[in-house]
């Protein structure tokens, strides 16, 4: 009868959990989809009842599938910044999560007040003022949601990121507890001192009583206490209730935002160690060390993990369209069926025929910052084809990240020369030779496209001594897929730049000024 970490992780499209063995191999539940909510143009959202129970029934799925495999701890890795208002007592939300793509609180970042703090925002969180992150949407719901106002200051109210919410309900409303890497992504905490900033808590009228408290990655965050009754009423069958309340006393010993717990599965320990995760978007992180290192080039700077006192922080770029942007060609505009066939079609034609694609579809990130860019497409002729869009589509999820991994070359002085990738959208052969191509790097793929629940597993072993060291974690390390530059670099580099008129062609378009 082996022993298993149980890593539970909670995406923007779907949840899944996952049985970590001693060997790191991974043994995954069915995933659960979550369903998308667009009440308005740049409006994202979800149920969190409905996040609350597809971790219940993952969890339950992996452990009725495994009857024999005894759970040593849980893990909990979770979509950042999506923000959930709830009630204390009863843990039912006021309204439903706004996820971390939602662009509503544009208006609140333009106020004068918070735009004259953008650099202490910058000095002390390690971000940029931008509706992405968790502090303008906690804003939003006091001004929008009637009561919440009210309810938040008398401690009634709670705001959590996904995590904070997930253990608050996981331990039965005892623990509100939240780990660094996700209140890294707040805009209310102060990455250098790891507590929240009173100074950020008041310029976006934040009361601290609403808030989780801050934890290292690497800690006992409770024990699991479940309610059959409880599980009923969310209309769990009997099977999944008996598999879950065979989880209660088990202790949750680590959380951990997804990029953050993919930076540390990828075994990215050493300082200057990069990764990329391509997944709905993509996230490009960097060991900075355990320093921070604020970006003069708009990237962001977070805590990555914590262990045994110690906190590795991150200097991260974020490209808000990767994955989404093949779901686009297949669902939008219908010029594929399946994203498999990106390579044959990419592959079909000699090159993009000068046609670039702009994937601004909510706005850019770094280096450009523009909530409110929209997407371009440039270059079309009448001799442009369905191939040269998907085409230019797929390179724009290369040239994007090449971008945020030259600017971190840029921040820190280090000249990369490897990158380890992971996420769904790496099945595309195409964009990985193009990735290599772009950045004169080899880019070695993890076997694994689950290395967010692989990290988080990871972490919460060394907390409970499951694995025993960094030594052990870093030969649980496997590749599946090795790609080497193909083409020169200045070769590769024309067509960057023209991806870069592009931008500025769109920023024109929109009547402003591109600075990058």
């Amino acid at each position: 009868m082996g022993e298993s970490i149980l890593a539970v992780d909670q995406g923007t499209t779907s949840t899944k959990a996952f049985l970590l063995g001693e060997d790191g191999n991974l043994i995954k539940s069915r995933p659960v989809t979550i369903t998308q909510h667009y009440p308005a143009p740049g409006f994202v959202e979800h149920d969190a009842k409905e996040i609350y129970i597809s971790v219940l029934k993952t969890m339950a799925d992996v452990i009725l599938d495994n009857p024999c495999i005894v759970i040593d701890c849980v893990a909990i890795t979770n979509q950042r910044e999506t923000t959930i208002a709830f009630n204390k007592d009863s843990g039912e939300p006021y309204c439903n999560a706004i996820v971390w793509q939602c662009r509503r609180t544009a208006d609140i970042c333009r106020r004068p007040r918070i735009m004259e703090k953008e650099k202490t925002i910058s000095k002390t969180t390690g971000l940029r003022v931008d509706p992405y992150f968790s502090a303008t949407k906690m804003r939003w719901i006091l001004e929008n949601i009637p009561g919440t106002e009210k309810a938040a200051l008398s401690g009634e109210l709670k705001f959590g990121t996904v995590d904070g919410y997930l253990v608050y309900m996981l331990t039965g409303k005892k623990n509100f507890l939240t780990d660094y890497s996700n209140c890294s992504r707040t805009m209310l905490f102060d990455i250098n001192k790891l507590e929240y900033s009173q100074e950020m808590l008041d310029l976006f009228e934040i009361p601290r009583i609403a808030l989780a408290d801050p934890m290292p990655s690497c800690a006992d965050y409770g024990k699991i206490d479940i309610k059959e009754n409880e599980l009923k009423e969310l209309g769990l069958n009997d099977d999944e209730c008996k598999a879950l309340l065979t989880l209660n006393g088990t202790h949750i010993n680590a959380v951990a935002g997804d990029q953050a717990a993919a930076l540390f599965g990828q075994t990215c320990f050493e300082k200057g160690s990069a990764k990329t995760t391509y997944g709905t978007g993509c996230f490009t992180l960097m060991n900075i060390g355990e320093e921070p290192q604020i970006s003069d080039n708009g990237l962001l700077t977070s805590a990555a993990w914590s262990y045994e006192g110690k906190t590795v922080y991150a200097l991260e770029g974020s490209v808000f369209q990767g994955g989404s942007v093949i779901t686009w060609l297949k669902d939008s505009l219908k010029l594929i069926e399946e994203p498999s066939e990106c390579d044959a079609i990419c592959e079909s034609v000699e090159n993009n025929g000068g046609v670039y694609l702009v994937p601004a579809f909510s706005g850019l990130g770094a280096p450009y910052w523009d909530p409110d860019l929209r997407g371009t497409i440039t270059g079309l002729t009448g001799g442009t084809g369905r191939e040269h869009i998907v085409r230019a589509a797929v390179e724009s999820i290369a040239y994007q990240v090449t971008e945020l991994v030259d600017l971190m070359m840029s921040d820190t002085g280090i000249t990369s020369t490897h990158m380890k990738v992971d996420g769904g959208v790496c099945a595309c052969e195409f964009l990985m030779q193009l990735q290599a191509d772009l950045l004169g790097v080899t880019i070695t793929r993890a076997r694994s496209d689950e290395m967010t629940a692989k990290g988080v597993g990871m972490l919460a072993g060394l907390q409970s001594g499951f694995f025993e060291s960094f030594e052990k974690l870093e030969g649980l390390y496997k590749s599946s897929r090795v790609y080497k530059p193909a083409r020169s670099s200045t070769e590769a580099r024309i067509l960057l730049e023209e991806y870069k008129r592009a931008v500025k062609a769109s920023m024109a378009a929109s009547g402003k000024e591109a600075d990058k």
